[in-house]
């Protein structure tokens, strides 16, 4: 990919610019013109395998996720399309639509065809993607077809206005071509009635603050930004629509407030949740507040950290030899794919581009990048919402996601644990284990297994920490009668992990691990502690750089660290520290360890970044009172209970 000279007078962080932007789109839409079918309807990308959907439908996910960035690309150079983009897609447009068909694979005498929109189908996600291109791009494209090819295109269109979507953000799909089709003349009604209902199913799933659950009770992750509120702003923004602009984007800029902090000094957003492959989608709520003037970001911080995010993937083997978006993170990685993913699906990543609709003297690309959050100074930022602790160290730029309120969970159904989800902690820098013992996760080991998390129960966040409660299960049952409350405390790059088991029975081993670190060698090591000189705990590194430690605190009796078969997203070898012991014969269970996830060379131990004390609570014998006392730093007076936490100023005590 060529792409023009670093701009670090303008841009000190990144050293990108607008033209940067450019090159990547220009780059990533020329290299998917070689798969496309002759008449240019479908573009069938090379992959490992095709999604679930089919190879039809993957071919019309070429052309839909393609055309997106390419109507961002023409729209904001004001029309100008120097490469000829609208043409190869108005062919396809006409192409396309002569015969649509329930045929899932490239027949050989078909090879054109797109396939029916059907309820739930993955063909209404592709419409929502055409139809805002379509919309981007009406002077230039959809005024000058012919009066059929309108016709043919507006009524397969019109099929997601009819049809049943998933519960979750798949409302949002239907909305977006009612946007359309409302101001093209077409099925008005039904158009308005389409956006009406889209508006109203999201609404449900609004907690405030700017967080909404993507259909599941307690589902958090990027399809916040991507989709949720990308969708209903930028549907505001193109009607013009002041109020709802007003509305959506209020909700927007509360997001962004928070979600700002959540991406790395390296330019990472945090590695949690599903459809992980779009990558640098994750800037495209950055742009849309700038674009509607919906954000609490300076211009030239919105800049730096979508830049940052783009480029980090660039850099990173995202794009392989041929041009092409692989699905995975970094390079190829069919771990954290979905079925649903097919081998266009990482240019959803396309929308991204929308900053490109700010003319090139808007402040956003002429402000001086102004440094992210993670780069300012230390932060832990509560997100009440999500039940998130966000934690950034400005040394090292690394943003850690400390998860008790997000687990994926349907409300009327038992699913395993999602690595993605259900861990204790995410983080910019690192990945979840697929194999061999779970990251960030306190385990009960019984004859049929370690636990899982199970459905998080978010029990609050405040200054510093945030708690849950959970019910550990095994083979989608709850252990009869446990209880798990948990809680991290969070300062500098250190972490307290307590949690209080209730319910077990007497002596079952229980193991707390760490971060899995992954690189292309790691180390491993016993952590000891100054202050008693006792090995209590462990350590592991990769590739002499990331640092992933724990230490007991209470409960634990042993230290070790284990290497994660396959690696991680990150690395083709990881390892992470495990702390074991049992659950006692008498008295409450408590098990307490510090973590820590760092690139410092020589930490300060840690085990001496804080103090401990352990005391039983005279009103309830269930409930354990902790007093922590980070180095040089107030103290906390903690009150754990069964199901319920306080947390308070040691002056208290």
């Amino acid at each position: 990919m060529r792409l023009p000279p670093e701009d670090r007078d303008l841009s000190p962080y990144t050293g990108w610019t607008r033209e940067h932007w450019e090159a990547v789109a220009d780059a990533l839409l020329t290299a998917v013109r070689p798969y496309a079918s002759p008449a240019g309807a479908l573009i069938d990308l090379p992959g490992p395998r095709p999604s679930r959907s089919g190879r039809r439908s993957d071919g019309l996910e070429g052309f839909a996720r393609t055309f997106l960035p390419a109507a961002l690309r023409v729209a904001g150079a004001g029309g100008a399309d120097p490469h000829g983009l609208l043409a190869h897609y108005a062919a396809g447009l006409d192409a396309g639509t002569r015969t649509p068909t329930g045929e899932r694979d490239l027949a050989d005498g078909d090879r054109e065809s797109w396939p029916l929109i059907t309820d739930r189908g993955q063909a209404m996600v592709e419409a929502a993607s055409i139809a805002f291109a379509l919309r981007l791009t009406r002077p230039w494209l959809w005024d000058r077809l012919p009066g059929p090819v309108r016709d043919r295109v507006g009524h397969w269109l019109a099929d997601a206005l009819h049809r049943a979507p998933n519960d979750n953000n798949w409302w949002l799909f239907p909305l977006s071509v009612g946007g359309f089709l409302a101001e093209a003349g077409i099925a008005e009604p039904e158009a308005r009635a389409a956006v009406r209902r889209g508006l109203e199913h999201i609404d449900r799933w609004y907690l405030g603050d700017g967080w909404y659950t993507d259909g599941r009770p307690r589902a958090f992750d990027h399809y916040n930004g991507w989709a949720l509120h990308l969708y209903p702003v930028l549907h505001a923004h193109l009607a013009d629509d002041r109020a709802l602009r007003a509305e959506y984007g209020e909700r927007l800029a509360a997001h962004l407030a928070g979600y700002a902090h959540t991406f790395g000094a390296d330019g990472a957003p945090v590695h949690q949740g599903r459809s992980l492959t779009y990558r640098f989608a994750a800037t495209a709520p950055l742009w849309a507040g700038a674009l509607t003037g919906q954000t609490p970001l300076a211009p030239g911080t919105t800049r730096r950290l979508a830049s940052g995010a783009l480029r980090h993937f660039v850099d990173r083997g995202a794009v392989d030899d041929r041009g092409l978006l692989t699905l995975g993170w970094h390079g190829p990685d069919l771990r954290l794919v979905q079925v649903y993913s097919g081998p266009a699906s990482p240019y959803w990543a396309g929308s991204a581009f929308l900053g490109l609709l700010l003319p090139p003297g808007h402040p956003v690309w002429t402000a001086p990048e102004g440094p992210a959050p993670a780069e300012e100074r230390d932060t832990v930022l509560a997100l009440p919402g999500p039940g998130w602790l966000v934690q950034s160290t400005a040394a090292d730029g690394l943003v850690r996601l400390h998860n008790h309120g997000s687990d994926d969970q349907p409300a009327d159904a038992v699913g395993p644990d999602d690595p993605h989800y259900a861990r204790l902690a995410h983080s910019t820098a690192t990945g979840p284990a697929f194999e061999g013992p779970a990251d960030n996760h306190l385990a009960l080991l019984t004859d049929a297994g370690p636990t899982e998390r199970g459905r998080v129960h978010p029990l609050g966040t405040g200054p510093g920490w945030a708690a849950s409660r959970w019910h550990p299960r095994v083979g989608g049952r709850e252990l009869p009668g446990v209880t798990v409350t948990s809680l991290t405390l969070a300062r500098g790059a250190e972490e307290v992990r307590a949690h209080l088991v209730t319910g077990g029975p007497d002596g079952t081993p229980v193991t707390q691990t760490g971060w899995a670190v992954a690189g292309r060698r790691t180390e491993q090591h016993a952590v000891t502690s100054v202050r008693t000189g006792q090995h209590a705990g462990a350590g592991v590194r990769a590739d002499g750089r990331l640092a992933s430690e724990l230490h007991a605190l209470s409960g634990f009796t042993a230290a070790d660290s284990e290497r994660v078969p396959g690696g991680t997203a990150f690395g083709p070898e990881a390892a992470l520290p495990r702390l074991t012991g049992e659950l006692p014969t008498d008295g409450p269970a408590l098990f307490a360890c510090a973590a820590r996830l760092t690139v410092a060379e020589q930490p300060p131990a840690l085990a001496d970044a804080l103090t401990l004390e352990v005391r039983p609570d005279e009103r309830d014998p269930a409930a354990v009172v902790l007093i922590v006392r980070p180095a040089g730093a107030p103290g906390l007076w903690i009150r754990l209970a069964p199901g319920a936490v306080t947390v308070l100023p040691a002056e208290r005590d």
